[in-house]
């Protein structure tokens, strides 16, 4: 699993390294380099395509907007048993060319099979976006589009920002910063199967599912007065086990604890969700 930090929440991916193992791998290597740290999801199609892992931005850097740099193409794993449904996430490649994807990926807003399966060799589906993840997908595909296609300024890579989801629209060109793309600020893989406490599957499911009370995403696990728990720096939560029970201290709720229900319960829920 892999998750991508934006400013609505994370999204995970749940890869399948077992049944388009290149395409994968390829991924992975984009990860672990740090490749998409800074990237931004640059293509926005309503009802079909959310699109990322092509560019990047820095309001510190000279140029602000680069090309995510690209390793060689890997071979086509498409399969009809890996379809173009909602929620998956395929890569993206050039036309007439089955064998050219690099760095580009998109999740599927919809049913995309009748299309995406059909064209151009089918377009490898490698994993899935959690259920929780594409609460937060959803929500970035009703941002504002933009077309910063012609900010001259931003370099001739902006020509591929004709159809950018942004979080308001700025007044020009020269007013585009961070803050209004849909940057993903880091991407990482999770840890998951044995290597992962129940704890710590719960609180990475959690940290998907309620981002607007357990933030920032992916804080390390610490054990005190009884309890491993995560703290929450951003929002000042506090998420906890202690025996077979789940707590949770959120003082912009209530002061005292909260008990939220038996771990078992909790884990069938993030279990159900893909974590």
């Amino acid at each position: 699993m892999v998750r991508l930090g934006t400013p609505v929440g994370p999204v995970d991916i749940v890869l399948h390294d077992q049944s388009a193992p290149r395409t994968v791998a390829n991924f992975l290597s984009y990860v672990r380099s740090g490749a998409y740290d800074s990237s931004f999801f640059h293509r926005l199609v309503r009802g079909f395509v959310l699109q990322g892992g092509g560019l990047r931005w820095s309001d510190a850097a000279e140029p602000q907007l680069t090309l995510v740099r690209t390793s060689a193409p890997v071979a086509n794993e498409f399969s009809a048993q890996r379809s173009n449904l909602r929620g998956t996430v395929a890569m993206a490649k050039v036309d007439g060319d089955p064998d050219s994807a690099t760095s580009q990926w998109f999740v599927n807003l919809a049913d995309n099979s009748a299309n995406l399966d059909r064209q151009n060799g089918g377009f490898t589906v490698f994993g899935r976006v959690t259920a929780p993840g594409m609460a937060v997908v959803d929500a970035l595909a009703g941002w504002r589009l933009v077309n910063a296609s012609g900010c001259t300024q931003l370099g001739a890579v902006a020509t591929a920002m004709g159809q950018t989801p942004m979080a308001s629209a700025p007044a020009n060109c020269e007013a585009v910063t961070a803050a209004h793309l849909a940057l993903i600020s880091t991407a990482r893989e999770l840890p998951t199967g044995d290597s992962v406490s129940p704890a710590d599957r719960v609180f990475q499911f959690l940290e998907a599912s309620y981002p607007q009370w357990v933030a920032p995403a992916s804080v390390g696990t610490q054990v005190g007065e009884g309890f491993v728990f995560r703290h929450y720096p951003s929002t000042q939560t506090y998420l906890g086990v202690v025996g077979d029970q789940l707590y949770a201290l959120a003082p912009a709720v209530q002061p005292d604890l909260i008990p939220l229900g038996p771990l078992a319960q909790w884990l069938q829920a993030a279990a159900t969700a893909g974590y």
